[in-house]
């Protein structure tokens, strides 16, 4: 079978960037979750004293579980907390049940790209599997009209993975100064919450970089396939 080396090309960068994005997360949430916020609140804690002030008292709490697979559900108004979070007092508790709330606060305000993402969701869910298929079909059975469908129908990937960035960076700086208002960590720990977060923040970078990289290399195929004709 052959293998296209322009392929590593186009997403080497992206991988490797996703691999660091993977390793800064696991490195600062295993070493905050190690360091305890000097009230002792566990996520479960910090979640309860902000919800009601901020108005949200519509959202409800429900355990999940796994590892970082802590979410806000729109759908649902659920803040999913895992067990390591929403049982620890540590700063990366603070950070994630902090960060997640704010996107409570993105979808009780309208927020206007979170609706967009949200509203994409299905096309984005489709279209991750159908595009590639169509794409290699129509590439390798020289149907070019196919293969540019495949091309257009993956770019709404990459809107949705750009659509995500200002999502978790408004959530993330929603839920620092959640942090501050209610005065849940001093500075020293909010450093910290926002080095989880920064981190959290960077593996969204990567997967934008990783499908504009495909984008690209689908691009490339079909054009220089065109050339050559």
């Amino acid at each position: 079978m052959y293998f296209d080396p322009r392929y590593l090309i186009f997403l080497g960068p992206a991988l490797l960037l996703a691999f660091y994005a993977q390793m800064k997360v696991k490195s600062a949430y295993a070493k905050y979750t190690q360091v305890a916020n000097q009230r002792r609140l566990t996520g479960l804690d910090a979640a309860r004293i902000i919800l009601g002030p901020e108005g949200l008292n519509d959202v409800s709490i429900e355990g999940l579980p796994g590892q970082l697979t802590d979410h806000y559900d729109p759908r649902t108004k659920k803040l999913r907390l895992s067990a390591g979070v929403a049982n620890q007092p540590s700063v990366a508790s603070l950070a994630i049940v902090a960060h997640e709330i704010g996107h409570a606060l993105q979808d009780s305000h309208n927020y206007a790209p979170l609706k967009l993402r949200g509203a994409i969701v299905p096309a984005v869910q489709v279209s991750g599997w159908v595009a590639p298929i169509l794409f290699l079909i129509g590439y390798l059975l020289g149907a070019t009209s196919l293969a540019w469908l495949g091309v257009i129908l993956f770019a709404l990937g990459a809107v949705f993975a750009l659509v995500t960035l200002p999502v978790e960076f408004n959530a993330s700086h929603r839920g620092l100064r959640l942090l501050q208002t209610y005065q849940l960590a001093d500075g020293a720990e909010l450093r910290g919450a926002k080095a989880v977060l920064d981190a959290a923040a960077l593996t969204y970078v990567a997967a934008l970089a990783q499908t504009l990289a495909t984008l690209l290399y689908y691009v490339t195929l079909l054009t220089g396939s065109r050339r050559r004709s």
